[in-house]
C-alpha cells in the first residue's frame, strides 16, 4: 500500500470533476483528479447535440467539443490526472485508490466527489432480450463508436435523454418509431420534443411498456396505459414493431462513496432520489468532503459544470489557497449562472428541490 498527500482530490473527470479540478488549480492548489475511465470526459464525449442557452454556457458547442476544452485546459494547468484507477472507499486514513496492480491511500486537504450517476432499469417480460438496452448504451454505440444500435427504434421516457437520444439517432439514420412516456407529459424541455415531432416521431403519453417480444432478439414491444395499481388499462394495449428499445427512464446519483464515508442524504425525487446534503459551498456534512455533479442531483452538463467550479473554489478557499473575499466573488457568479440554466417552469422544480437540500443542510448544522 503507497501512502500520497495531495491537497486536494477530485474523484471523477466528468463535467464537475474537470471544472472543479480546474477552478482549484488555478488557485494554486495541488490537484489530483482520478477516474475509472480511459479517457476524461465523462457523459460530454457522448453529446453530440449543440448546447443552448448563452456563451457563457458555451452555447453553440456540442458536447465533446466541450470535453476536448475542459481536458486541455486541464492539461495545459498541469492538474495531475490518473485514469484507469478506481476509489474504493473513503477511511480516516484517507482514499483508497486502485491503480493497475498498484493500491494507494491519498491523504488530502479536501475531496470533491463528482461521481455522475447511473441509468435506471426498468424490467418487464422480455426485457433481457437483445436489443433492450439503455440509453446510455444506445448514446454510446452511436455517437462515439458510429455503431447504429438497430434499425427501428422505440424509446422509453420523455425527458431530455430520450428526447435527444431520439433525435440523434434520427440523424444517424434510425427510423424512431416512437417515444413512449409514463406520464401524462412530456418529461423534457419542449425544443427537444419539437424536433422529433416535426420529424413524424409520434410521442405516447400516460402509456409504458407492458412486455416486449422476439424470437431470437426484440421484434415488437407492447405499450399500454398503466392503471395506477401496478396493472394495465385493458384495451389499452398497442403493438409497435422495433428490433431496439432504448431505456431512458431516469438516473440516480452514484452516491455510495459519500454513503461509506458516512455523508448525511435526504430523499428528493425531483434530483433522483437519495442525495447528499451540502451547503451552498457544495461541502457535504462531513468536513473538507465536497460533492458536485450528478452526484447531489441528476442535472444537466452546464449546471454539473457550475457546481464543479463552486466545489473546486470552496475546496481551494478552505485550504488557504484562496481568500474568502475572491473564493465569493467566484462563488457569487457561478451562482448567478446556475439561475439563469435553471429559469423557465421546467427548472423551477428542480431549483425548489435544491434550495430544500440546502436548507436541510442548514437545519442538520444547527444554522
Amino acid at each position: 500500500m503507497k501512502v500520497l498527500e495531495r491537497e486536494i482530490l477530485v474523484i471523477g473527470a466528468g463535467p464537475a470533476g474537470l471544472c472543479a479540478a480546474i477552478a482549484a488549480r488555478r488557485a494554486g492548489a495541488d490537484v489530483l483528479l482520478v477516474d475509472e475511465n480511459a479517457a476524461p470526459g465523462g457523459q460530454l464525449f457522448k453529446q453530440i447535440h449543440r448546447f443552448f442557452g448563452s456563451a457563457e454556457h458555451r452555447a453553440g458547442k456540442r458536447g465533446f467539443e466541450i470535453a476536448r476544452e475542459l481536458c486541455a485546459e486541464a492539461e495545459s494547468l498541469n492538474v495531475e490526472i490518473w485514469l484507469d484507477t478506481v476509489a474504493y472507499g473513503i477511511f480516516k486514513e484517507g482514499v483508497g485508490l486502485v491503480r493497475g496492480s498498484d493500491n494507494y491511500i491519498v491523504k488530502a486537504g479536501a475531496v470533491i466527489v463528482a461521481a455522475g450517476s447511473s441509468e435506471d432499469p426498468v424490467a418487464f417480460p422480455g426485457s433481457t432480450l437483445p436489443g433492450v438496452i439503455t440509453a446510455g448504451a444506445a448514446q454510446t454505440l452511436a455517437n462515439v463508436h458510429r455503431v447504429l444500435p438497430g434499425k427501428r427504434v422505440v424509446i422509453l421516457g420523455s425527458g431530455n435523454v430520450g428526447l435527444i437520444l431520439g433525435y440523434q439517432l434520427l440523424q444517424a439514420g434510425a427510423e424512431v418509431a416512437a417515444v413512449v412516456e409514463k406520464a401524462e407529459k412530456i418529461g423534457g424541455y419542449g425544443v427537444h420534443a419539437a424536433k422529433l415531432r416535426r420529424a413524424g416521431v409520434p410521442i405516447i403519453t400516460g402509456a409504458t411498456v407492458k412486455e416486449a417480444h422476439g424470437s431470437e432478439r426484440l421484434e415488437e414491444i407492447v405499450v399500454a396505459s398503466p392503471d395506477g395499481k401496478g396493472g394495465f388499462v385493458p384495451g389499452s394495449e398497442k403493438v409497435i414493431e422495433a428490433d431496439t428499445l432504448c431505456i431512458a427512464a431516469g438516473m440516480s446519483p452514484l452516491t455510495e462513496l459519500l454513503w461509506q464515508a458516512g455523508a448525511k442524504f435526504d430523499f428528493i425525487p425531483e434530483l433522483g432520489g437519495f442525495v447528499p446534503l451540502h451547503n451552498e459551498r457544495m461541502l457535504t456534512t462531513v468536513e473538507g468532503l465536497y460533492a458536485a455533479g450528478d452526484i447531489t442531483g441528476v442535472e444537466e452538463a452546464p449546471i454539473a459544470m457550475e457546481e464543479g467550479v463552486l466545489a473546486g473554489v470552496s475546496a481551494a478557499e478552505a485550504i488557504g489557497r484562496m481568500d474568502a473575499a475572491e473564493a465569493e466573488s467566484l462563488r457569487t457568479a457561478a451562482r448567478e449562472r446556475i439561475a439563469v440554466l435553471e429559469s423557465g417552469s421546467f427548472g423551477e422544480s428542480r431549483k425548489a428541490a435544491r434550495h430544500m437540500q440546502i436548507a436541510d443542510m442548514c437545519a442538520k448544522e444547527g444554522n
